[in-house]
Formats: C-alpha cells, sequence, structure tokens
C-alpha cells in the first residue's frame, strides 16, 4: 500500500476496470455512487444545519437521494431529512412543486402529500448538497399492500390524485413504493427506543478501497433501511399521502423524460415521448389490476426491447372485451383478470374491468380526469364514495 494520497473519483459511475471499492452485498445503495455529483457519505449521529439535525436511523435510499429519521434538537420533533445527490445541488423541480403546494394549500397539501417542513444546503466532500426535511412517514404501500386483508386501492389514491392534477401538477411516478403510512404519534418516542436497531445486519461490512487507501468520499460503512414500521397504525382508518415528487411536473411544463416504471408508462410515452397530464391516470388503471390481481397488467423483462415487447403487450391488452388483436395472439385485460381469479363476486369483478377499461383508453382525450374516477360506479356504495370512510 502506497502513501501517496487516493486520487479523486471521476464524477460519474465507474466502469468495471474504474472501480476503487470493495463491493457490499447489503441491500444499500451502490457504494460505488459515493464520488463528487453523487451521494453525500452519512453517518449515525452526525448533525446538519448547524447542529439542528441529528440523524438517528436511516429510512431508505433513491437514485438520486438517502432518506433519514433525525432528531430536530431545536423544535424537539423528529424529521425525515432527505439527502440528494449533489449533482442536484441547484432547487430541483421537485422543491418547487412543493413550494407552490405550500404557499398555495398549505391545509389541503398536508393532507395528500408529504409535508415539506425546511430546506437548507450542505457542503461535503461530493459537493454542495440540498437537504429537505419533511415530516417522518412509515413504511410504503408496496411493503405492506398484500400483507393487509382490509386494503383496497379504490379507498386509497383517488382524492390525493385528484389535488394534484386540479392544481396542474402530474406525480410523474405514481405507484405504491411513493404512497407512504402515516405515523402515530412518534415526536413522544424517546430517542434512544428509535435509533437505528444495531442487531443482525442492519449496518454493512466496513468500506474499503481496492487499494487500501482512506476514502474520504464515501461513509466508513453503508446503513441498511428500516422504515418505521411497527410505529404505523394499520387498522382501518389508516392515512396514507403521496411521497417523492422528484418526477412531479406541471402540466404545463411536462419533462423531456419521465421516471414512471415501465409497466406503468402510456402507449404514447412508449410510442413517441409524449407526455401528458394523464400519465398518472393510465398507471392508477395498471395498478389497479395489479393490486387486485397479484400480477402486472404489463410485464416488461429486461431483455433490451422493453418498449417493443411493452408495444406488443398494449395490443392485445388496449383490445375491447369481445374484439380481437390486430397483431399478437394474447389475452386480453378482462381475459387475464378472469384468470387471474381474484377474491371478488362477478358484479364487483365486471365493475372493476369496466373501470380499468375506461381508464385505458389509447387516446388520451379519452381517458377520465381523477375527479371522474372518484364518481365511478366501483366507488360508490349506495351513492356513498367509498374514500369518506378513510381518513385520507
Amino acid at each position: 500500500m502506497g502513501s501517496s494520497p487516493p486520487s479523486t473519483p471521476p464524477s460519474r459511475a465507474p466502469k468495471d476496470d474504474e472501480r476503487r471499492l470493495k463491493d457490499i452485498t447489503s441491500p444499500c445503495e451502490w457504494v460505488e455512487d459515493y464520488h463528487p455529483g453523487g451521494y453525500h457519505p452519512v453517518h449515525l449521529g452526525d448533525v446538519f444545519n448547524d447542529g439542528q439535525y441529528k440523524v438517528i436511523r436511516k429510512l431508505g435510499e433513491g437514485s438520486y437521494s438517502t432518506v433519514w429519521l433525525a432528531r430536530d434538537l431545536k423544535h424537539n420533533i423528529y424529521v425525515a431529512l432527505k439527502i440528494l445527490v449533489s449533482e442536484l445541488s441547484e432547487p430541483t423541480r421537485e422543491l418547487e412543486i412543493l413550494r407552490y403546494l405550500a404557499n398555495t394549500q398549505p391545509a389541503e397539501g398536508g393532507r395528500y402529500i408529504t409535508q415539506l417542513l425546511g430546506e437548507f444546503k450542505h457542503h461535503g466532500p461530493n459537493g454542495l448538497h440540498m437537504c429537505l426535511v419533511f415530516e417522518p412517514m412509515g413504511p410504503s404501500v408496496n411493503s405492506m399492500v398484500y400483507e393487509l386483508p382490509q386494503f383496497k386501492p379504490r379507498k386509497i389514491w383517488m382524492n390525493a390524485l385528484a389535488f394534484l392534477h386540479e392544481n396542474g401538477i402530474s406525480h410523474g411516478d405514481f405507484q405504491p413504493g411513493n404512497m407512504l403510512f402515516a405515523l402515530d404519534d412518534i415526536n413522544s418516542k424517546p430517542e434512544d427506543e428509535l435509533r437505528q436497531d444495531m442487531q443482525g445486519e442492519s449496518i454493512s461490512p466496513p468500506v474499503q478501497r481496492l487499494d487500501g487507501k482512506d476514502d474520504p468520499w464515501a461513509p466508513r460503512y453503508l446503513c441498511v433501511a428500516q422504515p418505521l414500521a411497527s410505529y404505523t397504525p394499520y387498522a382501518d382508518g389508516f392515512k396514507i399521502k403521496l411521497s417523492d415528487m422528484g418526477g412531479a411536473y406541471f402540466f404545463a411544463d411536462p419533462p423531456s423524460k419521465i421516471i414512471t416504471p415501465r409497466g406503468l408508462r402510456t402507449p404514447e410515452s412508449v410510442l413517441t415521448g409524449t407526455i401528458n397530464k394523464t400519465l398518472d391516470v393510465w398507471s392508477f388503471g395498471c395498478l389497479v389490476f395489479e393490486l387486485i390481481t397479484g400480477l402486472p397488467l404489463f410485464c416488461i423483462p429486461g431483455t433490451g426491447f422493453e418498449d417493443d415487447e411493452h408495444l406488443l403487450q398494449l395490443t392485445a391488452r388496449g383490445v375491447p372485451e369481445g374484439k380481437e388483436p390486430l397483431m399478437v395472439q394474447e389475452n386480453s385485460m378482462e381475459e387475464s383478470f378472469d384468470e387471474a381469479a381474484p377474491e371478488l363476486d362477478e358484479e364487483e369483478a365486471c365493475r372493476v374491468k369496466a373501470l380499468i377499461r375506461r381508464i385505458l383508453q389509447y387516446d388520451p382525450a379519452k381517458r377520465p380526469l381523477p375527479a371522474e374516477i372518484l364518481r365511478d360506479p366501483w366507488f360508490c356504495e349506495e351513492g356513498t364514495p367509498q374514500l369518506l370512510r378513510m381518513r385520507i
């Protein structure tokens, strides 16, 4: 091992022959993403914003951020600290939309969207990081939906989506992983109860360079995410909010690219890259099918020909009931739904299929608005929206 200082890593993901760090198999972010322009190295006990926020637990990570439970020592509350990669050091579209909602619709926004409590910038070895402070939330719907017999997608999301669309905003990544359960009076819990559980494999092995030198750009260890599942009430009346507005956009200013999972993308975005305000609605139709049947409506394998495969499935699934597909012999949406045999009586199954069919229109102009979906027969029982039973 030489005594010379380590060379600064490139500000991009390395190629195989450029890797500088030993592999870590713990279920965490990729350790090589700690480089100039990338993640900020965080350790338990670190403090941010002139000592205001003390990190005590890892909540999650994404492609462009890590999220931590922190104690706000100034206000004596807990917060979720989202630290963006430093290449996003300038105010993002996410922050612009969150500021807009906080200024124009603070009460309604607080009901449906995870609340932005503050923002600041932090200098670190990998650059300048934008840090967003949110109310802490529990695990995602994605992690719990199949374990909760009382959970039904019709009861949860559409008021939140309708709220965004009424304000001219598309979420852009409308999926169960971006819907979080609310917590139950977490601020009354002592800090030592909420700290990262150090039992088992909650901390990775030490982060080490291949050349044995110290590495100031990476943390000494990685933390495995520990969502606050045990502090979430799952009985009837649980509350859910939309989170992660990183893919959101104003209808009047759509992005050039979307981050929506491939299987939830509209036909026009697959064919031509067109992005419009009906993206969330199409995603919702696909999710209704998936959360009721337990199977994705469009299963897109990572073959390198994902768009071609998606288009073939769109051709078949988009055929109205009783019609034949033009290009490929695959099941229609209704046939796939019936084969999955979800636990619904025939009358409700027909209402669900009718709603999905109403949403999955090739022509974006024919897709219903979220407010119109709320009035669909499947959402109503004796004329009363099922959503009114839930605290959302």
